[in-house]
């Protein structure tokens, strides 16, 4: 197998597990809303386009999405201080405790189907979780860096 196809394996595998675990949580909650819960935990603060880039989903559409949630008490928009067009979101208290709720279900859900596992797999995990968890970091602080000269 090539590297390529073992990234390829990695983000096919990476899906189905996600999808498994949101059909056993039968949590009806779209999945764009604990990606944006995610991205805002993990990048603090962003203008909406910058959401939506990041999300993979349309202006308009994460208007929606950032409006639905700030209704919830999840998300709080300000106005940039830079640019008063732009609005600025941002995770709040309440929607970082759902973000950690449903992570706990998703974990729960997940957790017989690797009850099986023996210490050396358990050891394989650990390691690609930190490899993944390494590169991705990177990839995110690369960006945050692009994105910080692009609107200088």
């Amino acid at each position: 197998m090539t590297h390529d196809q073992d990234i390829e394996t990695l983000i096919v595998a990476a899906h189905a597990l996600t999808r498994v675990a949101a059909l056993e949580t039968a949590n009806e909650t779209p999945a764009a809303q604990w990606r944006t819960l995610t991205i805002l935990r993990d990048n603090g603060a962003l203008r909406i386009g910058e959401l939506a880039r990041l999300s993979r989903v349309t202006q308009p559409g994460m208007t929606r999405l950032v409006g639905q949630m700030a209704d919830h008490g999840l998300v709080a928009r300000t106005t940039d201080a830079a640019d008063s067009r732009a609005t600025v979101v941002e995770v709040t208290p309440l929607g970082l405790e759902a973000l950690q709720t449903w992570l706990l279900q998703l974990t729960a859900a997940l957790a017989p189907h690797f009850d099986d596992l023996q210490p050396e797999e358990w050891d394989a995990l650990r390691t690609t979780a930190s490899v993944l968890t390494r590169k991705l970091d990177r990839t995110r602080a690369a960006s945050a860096s692009d994105t910080a000269e692009a609107t200088r």
